[in-house]
């Protein structure tokens, strides 16, 4: 039986480099309404950057901690009271921080089940990316099939979910990224616009003769977040749902974007605005968090949605895969490999 394990934690908040691999002479108890479990996936997200760099709102703990917002991994041991799970059986859970481990304690309630025919790398990729994506269309923007939206950011974990989603309703999509996503953004069903050689709202305006969109799903913030709001039709919707451009230090200022959003959200000139948080949704509607992500594996079993992985990594190199997500060169989402399916 091993008898240790290894975790990739947080020395401190800051770039890349604080992310160091620790080894513990011991596996982890579960308490007697937890299970603990052997992970096998876990994912690099931008999130998971925000959090390292202490930027995160909804994580408050100080390090040395391990990150990983998701994961997919084997029920290994069961706290004395748990009824709903067995060893050996796959789940999923939306951790925000403590994934980047072998092993880790989770309490049942919070576990949602993977059916076993699924790649536990696709599984996990529905976890944060596709429930983001999932809810902000059904839950949030409620749209309706045969509608018009602008994704922001189309190329990365969550664009590229939003984008599949999108084409199971038959949207008229369009979505911004760079040159070097156009064929993936093309090939899942969106009219490309290059945010570094086109203006997209001009592009979006004269592409929908001056109608513009029902939906926004804006992931920048900052400045194109006054950009969002212009192509929106009336009655039309922005849904916030990141500040990268506050976060990378390129422009922007979180608490001035959440301002603005407040104030288009009460500005009666029927357009309006909100913000989606995974997190706070899950803490007001656990019940919907397990129904979503069910439906989504169901749709991953049925072969009707397929994650774009762009890489797979070892835990080992989740350093390098952070590099890569503030490079922004990732398309699609990078998944951690911690440990096998045997």
């Amino acid at each position: 039986m091993k008898m240790s394990i290894k975790r990739v934690i947080i020395t401190e908040f800051g770039s890349p480099d604080v992310l160091k691999i620790v080894e513990e002479k011991s596996l982890p108890e579960p308490k007697s309404d937890e299970v603990r479990i052997r992970v096998m996936t876990t994912s690099a997200a931008f999130t998971d950057t925000m959090i390292r760099k202490g930027k995160y709102r909804d994580v408050k703990d100080k390090p040395p901690f391990s990150p990983g917002y998701d994961m997919v991994g084997v029920v290994d041991k069961l706290g004395e009271s748990v009824t709903k799970f067995k060893v050996g059986q796959t789940v999923a859970d939306l951790t925000v921080i403590g994934a980047y481990s072998e092993y880790i304690c989770l309490p049942e309630d919070r576990l949602v089940a993977v059916p076993e025919e699924l790649d536990p790398a696709e599984a996990v990729s529905l976890i944060l990316s596709y429930m983001t994506a999932y809810q902000m269309l059904n839950r949030t923007a409620k749209v309706q099939s045969g509608q018009r939206i602008l994704v922001h950011g189309a190329g990365g974990a969550v664009g590229t979910a939003l984008l599949q989603l999108g084409k199971l309703l038959d949207l008229e999509m369009y979505g911004t990224a760079s040159e070097s996503k156009n064929e993936l953004v093309t090939s899942l069903g969106a009219t490309h616009i290059d945010y570094n050689s086109e203006d997209f709202i001009e592009k979006v305006l004269s592409m929908t003769n001056g109608e513009g969109v029902n939906f926004v799903f804006d992931a920048i913030g900052g400045d194109v977040l006054k950009g969002s709001f212009k192509v929106l039709k009336p009655g039309g919707t922005l849904v916030s749902y990141g500040f990268y451009q506050s976060i990378m230090g390129k422009g922007g200022n979180v608490p001035l974007d959440f301002i603005r959003l407040l104030f288009w959200k009460i500005w009666p000139n029927k357009r309006s605005a909100t913000f989606y948080s995974i997190g706070s949704l899950r803490n007001k509607h656990e019940d919907w968090f397990k129904e979503d992500l069910t439906e989504l594996f169901n749709l991953l079993a049925q072969k009707k949605i397929k994650p774009t992985i762009w890489k797979r990594m070892p835990l080992s190199e989740a350093k390098r895969a952070h590099e890569l997500i503030e490079q922004a060169a990732v398309q699609g989402k990078i998944v951690l490999i911690v440990s096998n399916q045997t």
